[in-house]
């Protein structure tokens, strides 16, 4: 099995229900077990400003499923809360991020792994840590030395 680290977010349709729910659903994906949640954090939004505020959250999962798999497996969610990509960082109801995936490092037009804004944001490092203090990039780097540096936008904790 394979550690693999999610970043859900929401901003639309009653957000906090929005993650209670894609989390129900990520709990029935096969192959996969959740090991850990993370505290959701109000955050401001990056990028387009004129939008509500964000609820974000980290989840931890053990999971046999084939990376490109698991990346179908949440844009089906993403999707069943009639996520709409029309504006790059606008509002959406669900956006559900893979941030890591064991150790493993993948550059495709698709998919990069890690996420390429995860330590940029305290939005995922916040939550991520929160689970996971000690966790390190594939190339060894604790993850915890990118905080002091990232934009600022938690506001709160639900």
């Amino acid at each position: 099995m394979t550690v693999c680290y999610l970043g859900l977010g929401s901003n639309l349709r009653s957000p906090v229900r929005q993650l209670r729910q894609a989390i129900a659903k990520l709990q029935k994906l096969p192959a996969s077990t959740i090991v850990s949640i993370s505290t959701i954090y109000i955050s401001k939004p990056c990028g387009v400003r004129a939008q509500p505020n964000y609820c974000n959250l980290v989840v931890a999962m053990h999971t046999s499923l084939p990376i490109l798999r698991l990346l179908h497996h949440c844009q089906t969610i993403e999707n069943s809360h009639r996520r709409l990509r029309k504006k790059r960082w606008g509002a959406r109801t669900l956006d559900i991020d893979l941030l890591l995936y064991g150790s493993q490092i993948l550059n495709t037009p698709n998919l990069v792994i890690p996420h390429p804004h995860m330590l940029e944001r305290d939005f995922v490092l916040v939550p991520l840590l929160e689970i996971s203090p000690n966790i390190q990039l594939p190339n060894g780097q604790l993850l915890a030395t990118y905080l002091p540096a990232c934009k600022k936008y938690v506001s709160d904790a639900i």
